[in-house]
């Protein structure tokens, strides 16, 4: 079963394992395992979720230990959150800016969940210990679920302002 294949039998799924669920913590942590189990590839896969402005706390997860806390100012997933757009890198080593929480990472996709409003509530974030793991067709699927995921955040993100712009 080729890549495309997989994310599609995944999504199907999720789409029968999730039906109208609306808790955050459980279509998350659902979503996570499916991913995680997947796929050979993924060797960490993970939410780090806006707990407040500027800041991301993680979970859920599966794999080894990520880091707790990551500003929007460090590293792949505040880049991410920061930016609001997915971060594909092909080797972490050469990032300066990296956060290494696993010293076996060595490549790594981060999608942005973004709410109506266009603000990020959480960074779906998946490492490999191969380099150059994500291609095309982990970015266009992963975006695709991170869209679908969008509909859990009808409300602001916490710390926002009614009708303020979303943060950039």
């Amino acid at each position: 079963m080729d890549k495309t294949e997989q994310y599609r039998e995944v999504t199907r799924r999720l789409h029968a394992l999730l039906a109208g669920e609306r808790d955050e913590i459980a279509v998350l942590a659902t979503v996570v395992a499916e991913l995680y189990h997947a796929f050979e590839t993924f060797d960490w896969v993970g939410f780090y979720r806006v707990t407040a402005p500027g800041l991301l706390k993680v979970g859920p997860y599966q794999g080894g230990h990520g880091c707790l806390t990551i500003p929007f100012e460090r590293g792949v997933c505040g880049r991410c959150a920061r930016e609001r757009a997915t971060q594909r890198v092909a080797d972490v080593t050469v990032l300066p800016y990296h956060i290494a929480c696993s010293s076996t990472t060595r490549s790594e996709i981060v999608v942005p969940v973004l709410d109506s409003t266009g603000a990020v509530r959480a960074v779906l974030d998946i490492d490999s210990d191969q380099p150059a793991a994500f291609d095309e067709v982990d970015q266009v699927q992963l975006e695709a679920l991170a869209r679908e995921l969008a509909e859990l955040y009808r409300a602001p993100a916490p710390g926002a302002e009614a009708g303020a712009p979303p943060a950039r």
